[in-house]
């Protein structure tokens, strides 16, 4: 509605007017070029290694003791697909809690929407927005981080899980696959059964869970260096 038409003269203005633009992804920097024929700077988001935390506040708030979740970390809205991941997970068999980590920004409606739609299973967990030592728990201490977005444009949060030596399972769109660079594993986008398909593999296969746990760290923070 009229808050996409603001963004989209925003996005145009910028183009016009600016004397420079920084942009975070390959994609962006091919889409105002190709857009607005406008040469821009491509400087990504960084991570710096984090130091990983022991279960603690997540063991008292939510029952879990670490390598027992799948966390997806980021904010409720409807192109992040929680909606996606929710109905892949409750397919599943399996006593792995899922938590999902993030406010709704102004999309409200849909984390109403996504409560009612995990509300029959005990085991999906909603944290609302976290920081501090709870963020750097779960982080610390997932089993699978999952980002099934639609759209991104660089994820912070997937750099950050990659730093504490998540395996990451991202949707297949090229602003995901460039940050995991082969250190974890993709899904094709919007696709409900094959992210059931990958969850539940990874799930059965702790070994490459593992493999891919051991090798993110360094890759990311080695490409991703602030």
């Amino acid at each position: 509605g009229a808050g996409a038409k603001f963004i989209k003269f925003g996005e145009k203005m910028s183009a016009k007017y600016a004397d420079e633009l920084i942009v975070l992804s390959p994609e962006i920097q091919r889409y105002f070029r190709e857009t607005y024929n406008k040469v821009t700077h491509l400087i990504p988001n960084g991570v710096n290694r984090p130091v990983k935390r022991e279960p603690d506040l997540i063991t008292r708030k939510y029952g879990v003791n670490g390598q027992d979740y799948i966390l997806y970390l980021s904010r409720i809205t409807e192109e992040k697909r929680a909606d996606l991941l929710i109905k892949a997970y409750r397919k599943l068999n399996t006593q792995m809690k899922l938590i999902i980590a993030g406010g709704a920004s102004e999309s409200g409606g849909f984390l109403e929407k996504m409560k009612e739609l995990a509300s029959k299973d005990p085991k999906i967990i909603f944290t609302g927005f976290v920081r501090g030592r709870l963020l750097e728990e779960l982080y610390s201490n997932a089993y699978l981080y999952i980002l099934p977005s639609d759209i991104e444009g660089m994820p912070l949060s997937l750099l950050e899980a990659m730093s504490y030596g998540n395996c990451c399972l991202v949707s297949d769109i090229a602003e995901c696959e460039n940050v995991i660079g082969g250190h974890g594993v993709t899904f094709p986008k919007g696709s409900e059964e094959a992210l059931k398909e990958c969850l539940g593999y990874l799930i059965d296969n702790p070994e490459t869970v593992k493999k891919l746990q051991a090798s993110s760290p360094d890759y990311i923070c080695g490409k991703y260096s602030w």
